[in-house]
């Protein structure tokens, strides 16, 4: 599959466009709206052609598929405009700003005959997928979860991620990691009780934390802010032992990881072998294009997790439990 990357944001930079040269397959093209910044990413990676303009790049018809790392309110303007090329979408999370809007780009995808996957990459890694199978096959029932995801952002920083124009905060940066592992373990929460602050008066949230609660009395607290030091765990209790991981999202794709769980009076501990996780994604990605089949970041788990932020936000400034839509 031949790549084409619409912007040099630091996450495509540094993370994705390594792994997709690392795949077995291509960046064929780098777009910026500053020129000379995409000659010198295409220079770093050997890619042949560099755009000035996204919308120069989209017309490339070598291209078989983009991957977005845009400021998160640009995502769905983008993802259109690829679609409209007849372009597959690999798009950074979250993949909009709401869930009508999320189900909204699925449709313009879907009319026109596009893949679109949302870029979860925690959930390609070995680490999360053994996380998943011990709690569904080992344990018993999950009875509660602690989801954590934080770092302190320098001050006085200018960064996109505090821009309320561009969808910024820490619940949709971080914060959607810490909501999607919770989603993982127990599904989807019948209500959301949540807080927010804005510690810098930048106008969007630096802090969240939160519980999801569940029908069966089961419940999720999520953390997540740029205020206090790098923190990514994820604790499982359930009827019969307890599981948890750390770190767990931003993994070092050179380093070892490991999870700890205990169960009928032992603890085990596994450890796994270094794993670029974002090159596990775009290789997933790329062979559903290929096959035809569905992501496993699907239209149903985009939109169901969208539905969720969506709470937490509605609960922040209701200062309320809130019901989580079901359509």
């Amino acid at each position: 599959m031949r790549f084409g990357i619409i912007s040099t944001a630091n996450i495509g930079a540094e993370s994705v466009v390594p792994a997709i040269v690392a795949s077995d397959h291509e960046v064929a093209a780098v777009a910026s709206r500053d020129g000379a910044a995409a000659e010198a990413l295409a220079d770093r990676f050997e890619v042949d052609a560099a755009y000035e303009g996204y919308e120069s790049m989209l017309a490339d018809d070598s291209l078989d598929a983009v991957y977005i790392p845009l400021p998160n309110g640009l995502h769905a303007e983008w993802i259109r405009a690829a679609a409209d090329a007849g372009l597959h979408v690999l798009c950074e999370k979250p993949l909009t700003g709401s869930a009508a809007e999320t189900e909204a780009v699925f449709d313009y995808c879907e009319e026109r005959g596009v893949t679109l996957m949302e870029a979860f990459m925690y959930r390609f890694h070995p680490l999360t997928e053994r996380a998943a199978e011990v709690v569904d096959e080992e344990l018993g029932d999950v009875r509660a979860v602690t989801s954590t995801f934080t770092f302190r952002m320098a001050d006085g920083a200018e960064d996109i991620r505090l821009d309320p124009d561009l969808d910024g905060g820490s619940v949709l940066d971080v914060g959607t990691y810490a909501v999607s592992a919770a989603r993982m373990f127990l599904g989807e929460p019948a209500r959301v009780y949540a807080r927010t602050h804005d510690g810098r008066d930048c106008g969007v949230d630096t802090e969240m934390a939160g519980v999801l609660e569940y029908d069966s009395g089961a419940s999720a607290r999520v953390q997540c802010g740029f205020e206090t030091p790098l923190t990514q765990y994820y604790r499982v209790e359930t009827t019969d032992g307890w599981l948890r991981a750390e770190p767990t999202f931003d993994v070092d794709v050179a380093g070892e990881t490991s999870l700890t769980y205990g169960v009928d009076g032992r603890e085990v501990t596994e450890t796994f072998a270094p794993a670029d996780h974002y090159r596990l994604e775009v290789e997933h990605f790329a062979d559903c294009v290929a096959s035809g089949e569905t992501p496993r970041i699907d239209r149903e788990e985009s939109v169901n997790h969208a539905r969720v932020l969506d709470a937490v936000f509605e609960s922040a400034e209701a200062g309320e439990p809130v019901r989580v839509a079901d359509d």
